[in-house]
């Protein structure tokens, strides 16, 4: 007889790998957009918008196959995939904000950037693809 999880349980999980998972997306996120920014000399506007790109579908497989695994049902790829692709056009759009603000507007390192880039905007997006997107 399965053992029944314990309420909340799911959730935890899900934190837990999206955690791990996110991590690594993270310093992925950030290393390209720094190398991409400082060594390469790149408009940190555009170095964004590089990191993001391939970043994209690596976060689809990671999150899709393992963070959100066994959320929600399984039978509607296509509309996950589409509502995914949303939310992290969101993340893109809260990423190239802090960039703007942080680097552009303010004057200050790209380092400094990745800081909310690292904390706000996946927290966000666990928020969003939990309720939303893998629901």
């Amino acid at each position: 007889m399965p053992i029944a999880s314990k309420p909340g349980s799911d959730l935890n999980r899900q934190i837990v790998r999206y955690t791990i998972s996110g991590i690594g997306l993270v310093i992925f996120y950030s290393a390209l957009y720094w190398t991409a920014a400082v060594p390469l000399r790149i408009a940190p506007l555009v170095a964004n918008t590089i990191a993001f790109g391939a970043t994209l579908v690596t976060g689809w497989i990671i999150h899709s196959r393992w963070s959100f695994h066994g959320h929600g049902p399984d039978t509607r790829p296509r509309i996950a995939y589409a509502r995914f692709l949303v939310v992290n056009l969101a993340g893109y759009a809260l990423n190239s904000f802090w960039v703007w603000l942080i680097v552009e507007r303010l004057g200050a390192s790209v380092g400094v950037s990745i800081l909310p880039i690292a904390t706000v905007t996946p927290a966000a997006s666990f928020w969003l693809n939990r309720r939303w997107t893998f629901r």
